[in-house]
């Protein structure tokens, strides 16, 4: 694409022989211009962001995205796939790359205002550049799908490490006892269980102190992966077929067949979406080379790496069960042996897990904290932090609102997994809800307002085009997700 801003082409050869200058003029511009950033952030939070030093590389942002994209939502898409069929179920998952690929790329383009790669203003976060580009009622809209989207992916990940927690009890008593053994075990506990570590790990203060966190979650997920194809793989040969139909799983009603597909359409575009933390991991970055470029070469790179898994496992995990694939890939128990490697699985599962629930509380935890010490520049339990020095371990800073507010936070996201504990219906649900608004609606308009290009011309007509076929393919997950959720729950009741 190219994109039409004057600033840059007059500023391209300007940029490498004066990287220095331009280093220093940022910060002095960064002090001068927050109100035009962040809603929640006053004078002194961009001081001390402006003092911050950056230091993320392509690497270390391709850590940050794969913990963030490969989740729990690659355990359902064998079973997406068995919904929709050896022809649909591959061809979506590869639409969902693209799309992915093209709106990522859009927004590598908004953290700089007014020009990607030059502009003085950062936008450190995704409700911030659409302030910048669209202005603040559009930034208020995106603000409520964005905090509803961090709060969801807090669910839907207690949700998924208490099903791989109970899942190594299950495999062990299997071992033991036999597939036909009544080996019941419920969620809740583990679920608390997996709260109590997450209150831990909240009280790490943000984003630039989660990268090795978020390196040790995504070899995790890496290693679940690996795995979960190696079993399909191995069950595939073992029984020497391809199990599966081109239309999916038969239903006895054309409506079940429609809430079903729709509902594996909701689970493709939760696994695919991480639009939401792409700019707060852009912000991690050097400013030399351009954080755009940077993120765009580490947000490819990191698609086509999970894309490929995400194809492989959905495609062998369908391959291996047919119809009959499970849920989850890891724990619905299509493989019971060998039994110490499904446990591996499942916990590689919990590990990056851990790790990808602050990586998607990080930024919600921000910009409450920000707000509130924004109202109350002046209070000690808002603003002072502790040090603290336990027996055994480093010491670490403790601030009480941080402590209490990501408690209640941890608590919260607990006590909803605990009365919805339905891993498909879940991720159908939040993959419906913001696929739409957050990975097509802003991008689209802010690279409209940024380029400004005007109405009717090919390129806006193109782009228009493309949000209605997203729009409807939304529409139809979020209706269809919302119908399991609704039976699931009357249907344990």
């Amino acid at each position: 694409m190219v994109f039409s801003c004057q600033i840059r082409s007059a500023t391209e050869n300007f940029l490498p022989a004066s990287a220095k200058f331009m280093a220093e003029a940022e910060e002095k511009y960064e002090l001068t211009s927050h109100l035009l950033t962040d809603a929640h952030e006053s004078s002194s939070s961009d001081l001390s962001h402006a003092s911050l030093k950056r230091t993320g590389t392509v690497w270390t942002a391709i850590a940050h995205i794969i913990t963030g994209v490969i989740g729990s939502g690659v355990l359902s898409l064998a079973w997406s796939v068995a919904q929709l069929g050896w022809i649909a179920g591959p061809s979506f998952m590869l639409l969902f790359t693209a799309i992915t690929i093209i709106s990522s790329n859009l927004l590598c383009d908004c953290y700089r205002f007014p020009d990607p790669q030059v502009g003085h203003v950062r936008n450190r976060s995704y409700a911030a550049a659409v302030r910048s580009y669209l202005g603040k009622k559009s930034m208020w809209v995106a603000a409520i799908f964005l905090q509803e989207t961090y709060y969801g992916y807090g669910i839907a990940y207690t949700i998924t490490a208490a099903i791989s927690m109970r899942a190594i009890m299950k495999s062990n008593c299997y071992h033991k006892e036999g597939h036909d053994a009544p080996c019941e075990y419920g969620d809740s506990l583990f679920m608390l269980l997996f709260g109590a570590v997450q209150l831990v790990f909240s009280q790490i203060p943000d984003f630039q102190n989660m990268e090795l966190l978020s390196i040790i979650a995504a070899v995790m997920s890496f290693a679940y992966t690996f795995i979960g194809l190696g079993l399909g793989f191995a069950k595939v040969i073992g029984d020497g077929e391809i199990k599966g139909d081109f239309t999916g799983v038969a239903t006895a009603t054309v409506a079940q067949k429609v809430w079903l597909s729709s509902q594996a359409l909701g689970d493709i575009a939760f696994a695919f979406t991480y639009n939401v933390i792409l700019l707060d991991i852009q912000d991690t970055l050097k400013a030399h080379p351009p954080e755009n470029k940077t993120m765009k070469k580490a947000s490819t790179i990191s698609i086509l790496i999970t894309s490929f898994f995400f194809i492989c496992c959905g495609s062998f995990g369908y391959a291996a069960f047919g119809n009959q694939a499970p849920g989850n890939l890891l724990t619905g128990f299509g493989f019971y042996e060998p039994y110490w490697l499904v446990d591996l699985a499942n916990a590689c599962i919990v590990l990056h897990l851990v790790g990808g629930y602050q990586i998607y509380s990080q930024p919600l935890f921000a910009v409450v904290e920000r707000q509130i010490m924004n109202k109350h520049p002046n209070s000690a339990f808002v603003n002072n932090e502790y040090r603290i020095k336990l027996p055994l371990l480093p010491s670490f800073k403790l601030n009480l609102l941080r402590l209490c507010f990501r408690t209640a936070y941890v608590a919260s996201t607990t006590g909803i997994s605990i009365l919805f504990p339905y891993f498909n219906q879940v991720l159908g649900l939040l993959g419906a809800l913001n696929f739409w608004p957050l990975a097509i609606y802003f991008p689209v308009e802010m690279y409209l307002a940024q380029n400004k290009v005007r109405a009717w011309t090919g390129t806006w007509i193109v782009f228009q085009v493309f949000r209605v076929v997203c729009l409807l393919c939304t529409i139809l997950a979020f209706i269809g997700s919302v119908e399991g959720l609704v039976s699931s729950k009357l249907a344990r009741s």
